[in-house]
């Protein structure tokens, strides 16, 4: 195939199938992919210093991938006060973060008057030092509190964003197909849902993340409908501030334990999704999130030769891929990633949420 082309015109679905399957083309994919990301972004690496808080893990969900959620009797079950969530905020801001991602599980108190409480609380404490972008809850939480709170999802995100919601986590979309979502996570909004809400919080000024959770009881075809469902939200609404393609971690996930899906995706598929990401996203969606939890310190430098741009955030930490087994750390210094991306001959950048340079 001659990747030449779509730097002129647009790939087709058929096409992005073939780069999927077609293990000939492999290393030529990677080459086109690096190509394109230097013509785009340049040599640019951009990460974010941010904290992670998972402020609790009790679930009423039963999605079938994931080992962090557990029930509110469970002796490891906890939910963090509000005081305590903007404790961690403030001392996250006052070591330089700029971000604090805020999630949960589906907590049967938690909805959109105590969500707004939390938005309140995070900016009150941070603002006397300069304030924090507020990066939270997902498409499902969104969806979720409104419902316990008697809302709707457009009445429920316009509050949000009044009381100080910066920008969303475009999580929960796993693969946006709703064959693979019956059997992934039967109880989560559809995928028709998931896109709704998303185009809702784009139009209302709340820009979002993208992802794409694969190499679980996904095929290459739902690869390809996701990634091109991507870019057509972004062709209507330019929203997302990038994609982030998310490994499937199988250690402990309750789907791979029971023998129903793979042991995640191969190293070459990895490559795949962040190469092929690039070659369809391009023109729409600019930035390629590596995510080094995910794929560990060396894996993410050779993604970023294969299309990424960005390492995402510091974390400090990362409690969902940690319970489904991700080996690579919840926590990076600055310094770190720095190293990190140096080491592979590009130029280290911190930026924010949004992606303004900042240095």
């Amino acid at each position: 195939m001659d990747l030449e082309k779509f730097r002129e015109k647009e790939i087709s679905k058929r096409e992005c199938l073939e780069l999927f399957e077609n293990d000939e083309l492999f290393f030529d994919v990677l080459r086109f992919a690096d190509e394109l990301r230097r013509e785009t972004v340049g040599d640019i690496v951009t990460y974010v210093v941010n904290r992670n808080i998972n402020f609790t893990n009790i679930c009423i969900g039963d999605c079938k991938f994931c080992a962090f959620r557990v029930n509110e009797n469970d002796k490891n079950a906890y939910f963090l006060d509000i005081d305590e969530i903007a404790r961690r905020a403030l001392e996250a801001k006052k070591i330089g973060a700029t971000e604090v991602c805020i999630q949960g599980g589906l907590h049967p108190k938690v909805d959109t008057y105590f969500q707004i409480e939390i938005l309140k609380k995070v900016h009150e404490i941070t603002k006397p030092y300069g304030d924090i972008h507020i990066h939270a809850f997902s498409p499902m939480e969104v969806y979720f509190a409104a419902e316990n709170a008697g809302l709707d999802v457009k009445e429920a995100l316009k509050m949000l964003k009044e009381n100080g919601l910066n920008s969303m986590p475009g999580t929960a979309a796993e693969i946006l197909d709703d064959e693979v979502r019956r059997e992934l996570c039967p109880h989560k909004i559809s995928t028709k849902q998931w896109v709704d809400i998303i185009k809702t919080a784009h139009k209302l000024g709340i820009p979002t993340t993208s992802t794409m959770m694969y190499g679980h009881i996904d095929e290459y075809k739902h690869w390809v409908k996701h990634l091109f469902l991507l870019k057509e939200i972004q062709k209507e609404t330019n929203g997302f501030t990038e994609f982030v393609p998310l490994s499937f971690m199988h250690k402990y996930a309750p789907i791979y334990k029971e023998g129903r899906a793979k042991a995640g995706a191969t190293g070459i598929e990895d490559l795949k999704v962040y190469a092929v990401s690039r070659i369809v996203l391009n023109d729409y969606i600019k930035n390629i999130q590596v995510s080094w939890v995910k794929l560990g310190q060396k894996m993410a430098q050779i993604a970023l030769k294969c299309g990424g741009n960005d390492v995402g955030g510091t974390l400090m930490e990362e409690n969902i891929s940690r319970a489904a087994g991700a080996e690579y750390g919840v926590s990076m210094s600055v310094e770190e990633i720095r190293n990190m991306i140096e080491r592979i001959g590009r130029i280290p950048k911190e930026r924010t949420t949004l992606y303004k340079i900042l240095e």
